[in-house]
């Protein structure tokens, strides 16, 4: 007896379709999985048991083989239990094998035949919709985030018996809908209104939003860089459906993904701590899984304390920052997630965070030593180098509140559409992200910004791609003033936002 389930595995953030054969025959009783399962994979057999005879059926005591195909794709994680599940029902004769042959199944079960959720159907969704695969039979708990892409039915289901009854005709389940549009971002308390003073500070981070630029923001303790770095995705542009959906899939493969919304609502925002190791920043483990860099992608990277992460750490930023991509490579295979994310990292001016340099104990070379665990080449890459003073009582008992969040976010979005009408067919869709051709068209200098540049180059050592990421800011600056062309003013604000060149 043979029956045949569709499923699929996840390879990198792409999903992968996987054919679920099962074979029952007489002999002396077992159970075997072949086809590089994984030992999620392989535990599996002692689940189903369990799950079938509390769903009340009988579990066959004969010789049983499950083979995975195709076999040279390595198969993780216990998505497969329920498609394993019902081929073996199938077999036995109990679920209708023509019903199976229009679905694809996804799901863990437990012991008592109940389905749990599982991570990764985000980019299985997607595949059944290029694919035109009818029906997607997935748990319940993953239904709304499955059927936000359309294209396919997918039918919520809590056990493996109401599985049974659906694919038999016994049971009509109503195909889950997604939400009427798309979710509007969670109201969020964290308001630029709420920060005391610091205007450059504020000012640099519109910028920042405005043209998907860097940050770096140099302070002693206490002077708002971890509340200011927090406030910064409540000023970016609403993700559009697409980079919505691009986002999400890496959460739904990293388990992340909320299932009351189906796809992430707004930017997203990761904080790792510095101890964090290069595989959980980067991405890694036995078979490639993505890290922090691609959980924000289209969002933000909040690195604080930025000298205390590893040098290791550090200089592996370089490649995502440089290429919005990270490629990792392992035995098991080789993967590539999206990285494309706004890097903001904060540091203390030295190793004891003194509050402030007046009262430092720390020597000059002290500070210059600790700063320079930051390597040049990952200083290049950050456009704006700000410092942060330490903030005034006047400014902390101020009554006026500044200027809210709502009020910025409309000059960023003015300026990302001025962009986008810009860059229009190019695949880029910020400045920051300006290749060397559109450099040459877009940030034409002004004579009299030419030797302004000239003495900033000279004095500050500046590299080739610092004077590329100064052109740039320079650009977002014309942006946010709805201006043409780049003006020695937008030049002279850049320059400012070198100050880690200059030494402050």
């Amino acid at each position: 007896m043979l029956a045949r389930v569709r499923s699929a595995t996840l390879r990198g953030i792409e999903a992968a379709f996987v054919s679920v054969e099962v074979d029952v025959v007489s002999g002396l009783p077992s159970f075997t999985t072949v086809g590089l399962p994984d030992s999620t994979v392989r535990e599996s057999r002692d689940r189903i048991r369990a799950a079938i005879r509390n769903a009340g059926f009988e579990f066959p005591l004969e010789r049983i083989t499950v083979s995975l195909a195709p076999a040279d794709l390595r198969k993780e994680g216990p998505a497969l239990d329920l498609p394993m599940a019902l081929g073996l029902l199938a077999a036995m004769g109990l679920v209708k094998k023509e019903a199976l042959e229009r679905c694809l199944v996804l799901g863990e079960i437990s012991l008592d035949g109940g389905i749990r959720p599982v991570r990764g159907v985000l980019p299985v969704a997607l595949l059944c919709r290029r694919e035109r695969v009818p029906s997607l039979l997935v748990p319940a708990d993953n239904a709304l985030e499955a059927a936000t892409v359309g294209g396919t039915d997918v039918i919520p289901l809590a056990s493996i018996h109401e599985a049974v009854e659906y694919l038999n005709g016994e049971r009509d389940v109503a195909p889950a809908r997604p939400l009427a549009s798309h979710p509007a971002p969670p109201a969020d308390e964290a308001d630029f209104a709420d920060v005391r003073g610091q205007a450059h500070a504020k000012r640099a981070l519109e910028i920042a939003a405005a043209g998907g630029h860097n940050v770096i923001m140099v302070g002693p303790p206490g002077v708002g860089k971890t509340m200011l770095a927090r406030r910064l995705p409540g000023i970016l542009p609403p993700p559009s459906l697409e980079e919505a959906i691009e986002a999400s899939v890496i959460w739904s493969v990293a388990g992340l993904l909320p299932r009351d919304r189906g796809l992430l609502a707004a930017p997203p925002f990761r904080a790792p701590h510095h101890t964090v190791s290069d595989a959980g920043l980067i991405g890694g483990g036995s078979v490639p899984h993505p890290g922090e860099v691609s959980l924000a992608h289209t969002g933000v990277l909040f690195m604080d304390e930025l000298p205390e992460f590893s040098p290791r750490v550090l200089e592996a930023l370089r490649q995502p920052l440089e290429e919005a991509a990270v490629t990792v490579a392992r035995a098991a295979g080789t993967a590539t997630f999206p990285a494309r994310f706004q890097l903001v990292a904060a540091a203390n001016p030295c190793r004891r965070g003194c509050p402030s340099v007046g009262g430092c104990a720390c020597t000059p070379a002290e500070r210059a030593r600790y700063l320079g665990r930051i390597s040049r080449p990952l200083l290049d890459r950050i456009d704006l180098h700000l410092e942060l003073p330490a903030v005034t009582y006047a400014d902390l008992r101020a009554d006026v509140s500044g200027e809210p969040s709502a009020a910025i976010r409309a000059r960023v979005v003015a300026a990302r559409e001025r962009q986008a009408k810009r860059f229009t067919g190019t695949g880029t869709r910020v400045n920051a992200r300006m290749t060397s051709r559109q450099l040459r068209r877009w940030c034409a200098i002004p004579p009299e910004g030419s030797h302004l540049l000239g003495l900033a180059a000279s004095r500050l050592g500046l590299s080739a791609r610092a004077y590329h990421r100064i052109l740039k800011v320079a650009r977002t600056i014309a942006d946010l003033e709805e201006c043409e062309s780049i003006s020695a003013d937008h030049l002279s604000e850049a320059i400012q936002y070198r100050g880690l060149d200059r030494g402050f």
